[in-house]
Parts: C-alpha cells; sequence; structure tokens
C-alpha cells in the first residue's frame, strides 16, 4: 500500500527539521525546488554541474552522504502549493540550506519570485524553464533581490550556486578553478585540431565521431 504525504505533512516536516539545529557540515547546501516534476529534465544541467564539482543528492536530512557538499530537491508549486513554498522558503536558513535554485515554467513562472520573498536573506536563483517564463523570473521590483540565468540554463545556476558558497569554502573554489582550466583546455585541443587538421578533416572526423 502506498502512503500518500500530504502538504501540511510536508511543511511539518521541514518546520521539525528547521528545529533540530542540526550541524551545517551535514545538511544540504543548495535547495533545488521547481514547479512540477515535469522541469526535471531542465533542471537536470544543474544536478550535472553538482556532480561535476563533487555534490551529492542528500535524501534524508537526518542522514547525510558521505560527501561533504550536497543539495536536496522537491517540488514546490507557487500556486497549486503555496503552503509547501512558503514553509521552504520560510526553513531554509533553518535547516542550513545557503542558496536555492528555483525552476519554474509558464508566463507565471511566480516561484522563484516569491520563494526570494520568504527565503530572504537565503539568496535565490531562479531558472526560467521556458523563454516565455523570463520576464516574470525577472520581474521583482527595487529591494526584492533574485538572481537569475536564461531560459533553461541551470546548468549555469549551480554553477552561481557553487561560486557563492565557494566564498567560504576554499575547496569549492579549487574545484571550480580546476573545472575552468578544464574547459579552456577543451578549447585550446580542439583549436589546435581544427588549425592541424584543417577544415575539411576536421569536420570528417566530428562526422565520424557522432
Amino acid at each position: 500500500m502506498t502512503t500518500h504525504t500530504t502538504v501540511t505533512q510536508l511543511c511539518e516536516r521541514l518546520e521539525a527539521e528547521a528545529d533540530t539545529d542540526a550541524d551545517p557540515a551535514t545538511t544540504p547546501d543548495v535547495g533545488v525546488i521547481m514547479g512540477s516534476d515535469s522541469d526535471l529534465d531542465t533542471m537536470q544541467g544543474a544536478f550535472d554541474a553538482f556532480e561535476e564539482l563533487g555534490f551529492a543528492e542528500q535524501t534524508a536530512f537526518q542522514d547525510p552522504p558521505d560527501e561533504r557538499f550536497s543539495y536536496e530537491t522537491y517540488v514546490v508549486s507557487a500556486h497549486r502549493t503555496p503552503e509547501l513554498m512558503r514553509a521552504y522558503g520560510q526553513t531554509a536558513a533553518g535547516r542550513g540550506v545557503d542558496v536555492i535554485l528555483a525552476g519554474a515554467g509558464g508566463k507565471a513562472a511566480d516561484l522563484p519570485n516569491v520563494t526570494a520573498s520568504f527565503a530572504y536573506p537565503v539568496p535565490v536563483i531562479g531558472v526560467p524553464v521556458q523563454e516565455k517564463s523570463v520576464d516574470s523570473v525577472l520581474g521583482m521590483p527595487t529591494g526584492a533581490p533574485l538572481v537569475a540565468v536564461d531560459a533553461g540554463k541551470s546548468f549555469n545556476a549551480a554553477l552561481s550556486a557553487v561560486q557563492m558558497l565557494a566564498r567560504e569554502h576554499e575547496v569549492l573554489r579549487e574545484r571550480l578553478v580546476a573545472y575552468h582550466d578544464g574547459l579552456q583546455g577543451e578549447v585550446a585541443a580542439v583549436s589546435e585540431r581544427l588549425h592541424d587538421e584543417g577544415v575539411e578533416a576536421f569536420r570528417e572526423d566530428e562526422r565520424d565521431a557522432e
């Protein structure tokens, strides 16, 4: 038999976790929320970036992964579950979450905006799931800050979150630098191949590799 958790129960869980005064080293560093599980494909870039930088997903608040840095994921709808959105934002700091990534789609993509208001001063990075969501995510008034990336760019959102954390954790700064150096090396290798092989041979090699 499947047990269905109610919104009230989930809110109570978040509030209870915030009251535990857990060691910040054991709590999720980043919270990833989205308006629907249909946004998972768009938010996959964030998960890929976290994996690249040595983060693990934390699925049990009281049982952290072995990795020092972690993220958690929730579906939180601004329009269908406003109580859950409020509870998540208001308990984020108490639960040890230092940055929130919020993905939302549609023309009324309110999840990043309103979560930022409830979670303040915890920074929120908005990820518009679609192009039509960009204006809604970016449309915050003066005094209500929200960082945002372009539509679908959840990988960049995760990198920005890690940059924020790296101000406090030198090991994350080192990982970011190593990642960037790797990108530079990839570009240099492609540039050298293109020059040395010539355009036609380079294109042929690329077609063969597909």
